[in-house]
């Protein structure tokens, strides 16, 4: 039987396995308040359902997993000052959040279909997971530089998995991966043909549970055969190392790719590779470029809970006084590809800058996140439990 929860949410069981589809196709599932509220109340549903062994995760429609963030409410929000209320952009994050660090911490096995296009927020539902599937119709990026925010959702820790010159550059640019390049990047756990999962439900009927191998059992159902192969990232990674360095400011990074962009004699991947990537380093905001940079090193350094509160900090100081205004209105609203970001060049971004991006602007016991830290150093578990207490508080309190 589906329940449908808001219109937007659906939810069933199937032979002792729960299944949350996300039902927006036409907006390619993107997450929406009342999505994050719903799943919510079905996790803790879930964690306190002893019949309930496991949970998936997918996307309705062909077309994607979860396009994001619904950036347009966002933006609106944003630009009339929505930011407090049970309804306001704050509580949206806070949400959010709590929600992905939940599912990191969540103590039965959780699977992400990350079917066609999974960006920002999707990548948040889908990086807790414990069997995390691409496809051949996969697409994954984090392009939040290009809109004046930065890789949020718990990306400053689950992107440290890669190299940090690796990570660097899908962090920076937005660089789309196709479901190879998603396994290299270790965003994905296998790759599949997106055929392949049309009927894995009737498989699933069919599992004979055991009870030390429930994912050992999903892996069969939805692992029929695997998708081999090298993505065009691996091949490139003597161009993302040579310029990626972790030890260069985002301006010096820029700087070693016009240069080579100058010489002569490159084969053409690597000549449209070098445009492509400068070009990204030179047109997204230079404030959440350098911004995004230092939290992601820092990243490295932090637990997760701690890079949920550094991700919000910042999203909080680009929605109320940066740049994702005009980098929405430039990409998505008035579409003219031109953003007036405040800061014009990345010679103009410095070091005190970065510092009060990612600073709090809380003080400690007002954070929004400020108990899920706490839980996380006292017992990680207890996140599950503060989920839905968290998510019909209101945040909307003067700083």
């Amino acid at each position: 039987m589906v329940t449908e929860i808001e219109n937007e949410v659906l939810f069933r069981v199937v032979n002792k396995v729960a299944i949350i589809t996300l039902n927006r196709p036409q907006a390619l599932n993107a997450l929406t308040h009342n999505i994050v509220r719903s799943i919510s109340a079905v996790l803790e549903r879930i964690r306190t359902d002893d019949e309930i062994l496991a949970l998936v995760f997918e996307g309705a429609g062909q077309k994607g997993f979860c396009a994001g963030g619904d950036v347009r409410k966002l933006y609106d929000q944003a630009r009339t000052g929505e930011r407090e209320g049970p309804d306001g952009w704050l509580q949206f994050f806070a949400g959010e959040y709590t929600l992905d660090y939940a599912i990191h911490q969540f103590h039965k096995p959780v699977v992400a279909l990350m079917d066609g296009i999974t960006m920002g927020g999707g990548m948040g539902l889908a990086q807790g997971a414990s069997l995390r599937i691409a496809t051949t119709r996969t697409k994954i990026a984090m392009p939040e530089t290009r809109i004046g925010l930065l890789p949020d959702v718990g990306a400053t820790r689950f992107m440290s998995r890669m190299d940090a010159k690796l990570e660097l550059f899908v962090g920076l640019t937005g660089a789309s991966l196709n479901g190879l390049d998603a396994k290299y990047c270790q965003l994905a756990d296998v790759v599949v043909e997106a055929e392949s999962l049309a009927n894995y439900e009737k498989r699933l009927q069919n599992v004979q549970w055991t009870d030390n191998n429930v994912l050992g059992s999903l892996r069969s159902v939805f692992i029929t055969k695997e998708v081999e192969g090298k993505g065009a990232i691996e091949s490139l990674m003597p161009l993302v190392s040579r310029h990626f360095r972790h030890d260069w400011s985002v301006k010096q990074i820029a700087e070693s790719l016009k240069a080579d962009l100058n010489r002569t004699g490159h084969i053409e991947g690597d000549q449209a590779w070098l445009k492509s990537t400068y070009k990204a380093m030179v047109s997204h905001s230079p404030l959440m470029l350098a911004v995004t940079r230092e939290a992601l090193l820092r990243g490295r350094e932090l637990d997760l809970a701690q890079c949920f509160r550094q991700e919000l900090n910042a999203v909080a100081r680009a929605l109320e006084e940066g740049d994702f205004c005009e980098g929405v209105r430039a990409h998505l609203v008035d579409k003219d590809q031109k953003p007036e970001w405040k800061l014009q060049d990345l010679f103009e971004v410095w070091p005190e800058h970065i510092e009060h991006y990612l600073s709090s602007p809380w003080s400690e016991s007002e954070h929004p996140l400020a108990q899920l830290v706490l839980l996380c150093q006292k017992n990680p578990l207890a996140a599950e439990r503060y989920l839905v207490v968290l998510n019909n508080t209101d945040f909307g309190r003067s700083r």
